[in-house]
């Protein structure tokens, strides 16, 4: 008989990583929900804090904001410390932070030698601005693995889930950076599975479809938030559902891949929730 019956988290830490962003904001509250212990990360402290007064107005003293970049070691091992007296040590890491960076972004799809002075080609990326998004993309999903990946061995039911995207399947136009830094992510993902199976630590990853948010409605809408731009319109044609997807969408993935009543036997995988965009070939 399956012990499986519903996803349970309590007694669970689960540290989250660019929490004060509305995906991972999302993911917070469906773990506290859940019964777990919700340790919010971000940079910015102040939208952490917004999510967990939330979280605590319905589950509460089961949230906590702590200040924290994920490109400083020293910065993660003290929050990971605070974390332990306040928690305990984790079960869970969600390495939710990431973005891009319109330094690291073209205006144009194909190049041409028509172009004027005033359209960004990939000749004209700066470097600033692709190890900005490698950086923040990669190494701030690899160093907090380091740093709360120690306490997990070991440990029943440890798992870590990375955040990929439609872009390591398929590189898009005009972003190149965030769609290498992806495609490493959906690389390491896999690298830590195999690296950690004998430690008791699962490793897998969500690769979301195309979702509207405040950082890429401006790149999908016209200036009155209904009209599709062109860029928006492809998204649509190519997803085969036809429609954006919204964040709440992604929480069933996400539950049955940190649940090890449910997944026990899954490592490694990077799971697309895409409305069918990476299974459609545009024929």
């Amino acid at each position: 008989m399956s012990k499986f019956k519903t996803h349970d988290f309590s007694g669970k830490t689960v540290v989250l990583t660019g929490s004060g962003g509305v995906l991972v904001s999302t993911f917070s509250v469906e773990f506290a929900k859940a019964g777990a212990n919700v340790a919010l990360l971000d940079l910015d402290k102040e939208a952490a804090d917004r999510i967990a007064e939330e979280i605590n107005k319905k589950y509460p003293e089961r949230a906590k904001a702590y200040k924290c970049n994920v490109l400083d070691k020293e910065s993660l091992q003290e929050v990971n410390n605070a974390i332990k007296k306040d928690f305990g040590p984790c079960d869970i890491l969600i390495n939710g932070a990431g973005g891009n960076n319109p330094k690291a972004t073209t205006d144009n799809e194909f190049h041409s030698d028509d172009l004027g002075n005033d359209v960004k080609s990939f000749f004209d990326l700066e470097q600033q601005g692709i190890e900005f998004v490698f950086n923040l993309n990669f190494l701030g999903t690899l160093l907090p693995t380091q740093v709360f990946g120690k306490d997990m061995i070991g440990r029943e039911g440890a798992n870590i889930i990375n955040i990929s995207s439609m872009n390591a399947f398929t590189p898009l136009t005009k972003i190149p950076a965030y769609s290498g830094a992806k495609a490493a992510i959906s690389n390491l993902t896999q690298w830590l599975a195999v690296h950690f199976s004998k430690s008791g630590v699962r490793c897998n990853a969500i690769a979301p479809g195309f979702l509207v948010s405040n950082q890429n409605i401006d790149l999908l809408f016209e200036e009155d938030h209904e009209t599709l731009k062109p860029r928006g319109e492809k998204i649509i044609k190519n997803t085969p559902m036809g429609r954006f997807g919204e964040a709440e969408e992604l929480i069933g993935g996400l539950l049955f891949l940190a649940d090890e009543n449910a997944s026990s036997f899954v490592n490694g995988v990077v799971l697309p929730i895409d409305g069918g965009f990476a299974a459609y070939s545009g024929v």
